[in-house]
């Protein structure tokens, strides 16, 4: 009995201990959930995305690609004059090897003086340079211009429609396809989406900067030469962000009744370009200011990490060869976009290289990587290539080497 009477007291015992110990347990977790909510009401919140009317919008930092907001972004739209982004692409590709030159003089034909739509009034057999023509598509958003161009750069509207395409495809704008150089067109079949058009604006951008002499054009005259003389005609600017947004420095506009209006918006601060596209904008006043929410937005949450990578590396050890080591250097520099708000004081550098290595080894070829840790994460890393070709020494070589440093030693 005594045993039962103990064990049953026990039991009792344990359980109201039990019970304490839940009410404990429960009271801590009260106390530690208002000490979270407390704590949270000190940390800076982050900014909630920007109210875009617009159906389908994006936005990302042009040297990372990092995407900062985006709407609907693959969603398949009508570009219109947007579409002169993947053309002032193709004409930059063929000036950057040499297939053309800005001084070259093209001739228009009567296919290029009937588009209509935005124009600059080309006529047949008029001649203009290759630099005028680009002043047209990306300031005055010329139709007639951006067909002349395209006739001369590779021979045909047809023929560069399928470069336009190739690039597109090249780039990994998967739901995008070309149908004419303008955006003039309302078939089905020429589409794209923001994030494709982002794509392709970053590639031009970063590619090649020198577009930004022309798409941060406000006005300027051309003149017209025909059989009836002279006649200067003044461009003006179809991007009113320009006039209305200070760090404003392209890209495109485009509007027709099907794509209603789109645009490319690009913008410098503090180092570092932006670009937003709002397409399908019930009105042109929309796009631009929605533009310049989302270009406001990026910028009050976007901080960028930037090593240059201007540092000397130590060369790295080589086996098998005449020399004892190789120089190695960066790919390239390394850029980290933060949103968070995060201290980026902190970012730790780590240099991976090996201890040696074998020849041969080609120029250009990885050697190993910089490494960039914050708190732990990595947050990206940058190749290291080999600077030189080493090849793999043979038997006389090094009796030659040895020869020359018995006859220097001498």
């Amino acid at each position: 009995m005594t045993g039962y009477f103990m064990g049953k007291h026990k039991y009792r015992e344990n359980t109201e201990r039990g019970k304490r110990k839940c009410r404990l347990f429960a009271d801590c977790i009260s106390l530690l959930l208002v000490g979270v909510i407390f704590a949270e009401s000190f940390l800076p919140a982050r900014a909630a995305g920007p109210e875009i009317t617009a159906p389908s919008a994006i936005m990302i930092e042009a040297s990372t690609g990092q995407i900062i907001y985006e709407k609907n972004a693959d969603e398949k739209r009508s570009p219109a004059s947007i579409t002169k982004i993947m053309t002032l692409l193709v004409i930059f590709d063929y000036l950057e090897n040499g297939k053309v030159k800005l001084e070259d003089e093209v001739r228009t034909s009567a296919h290029a003086q009937s588009m209509g739509g935005s124009q600059v009034f080309l006529e047949e057999g008029e001649i203009q340079t290759l630099d005028t023509l680009i002043k047209c598509i990306a300031v005055a958003s010329g139709n007639d211009a951006a067909v002349a161009a395209a006739e001369y750069v590779a021979g045909g509207e047809e023929e560069f429609v399928y470069l336009m395409n190739q690039r597109a495809a090249g780039l990994g704008m998967e739901n995008t396809h070309f149908e004419d150089c303008c955006g003039l067109t309302d078939s089905d079949g020429h589409y794209t989406t923001a994030r494709d058009v982002a794509i392709m604006s970053r590639e031009l951008i970063t590619k090649y900067p020198k577009i930004f002499d022309y798409t941060g054009i406000w006005m300027e005259d051309i003149t017209h030469t025909t059989n009836r003389g002279s006649e200067t005609f003044t461009l003006s600017s179809t991007n009113k962000l320009l006039k209305s947004y200070e760090w404003a420095t392209g890209l495109k506009t485009g509007s027709t009744s099907k794509a209603k209006f789109c645009l490319s918006a690009t913008a410098r601060k503090d180092n570092m370009d932006l670009i937003a596209v709002v397409m399908g904008a019930e009105e042109g006043k929309i796009r631009f200011a929605e533009a310049i929410t989302l270009l406001s937005y990026g910028y009050s949450v976007s901080h960028i990490y930037e090593d240059k990578n201007e540092d000397v590396l130590p060369n790295v050890p080589i086996k098998g060869a005449i020399v004892e080591e190789v120089k190695v250097a960066y790919q390239t520099p390394f850029r980290y976009l933060d949103t968070t708000g995060q201290n980026l004081d902190g970012v730790e550098k780590i240099i991976s290289l090996p201890e040696q290595v074998q020849a041969p080894v080609k120029a250009g070829d990885v050697a190993g990587e910089a490494i960039y840790l914050l708190a732990g994460n990595k947050l990206g890393s940058v190749p290291i290539l080999f600077e030189e070709d080493i090849p793999e020494a043979v038997y006389r070589d090094f009796v030659k080497k040895a020869f020359l440093e018995f006859l220097l030693s001498a």
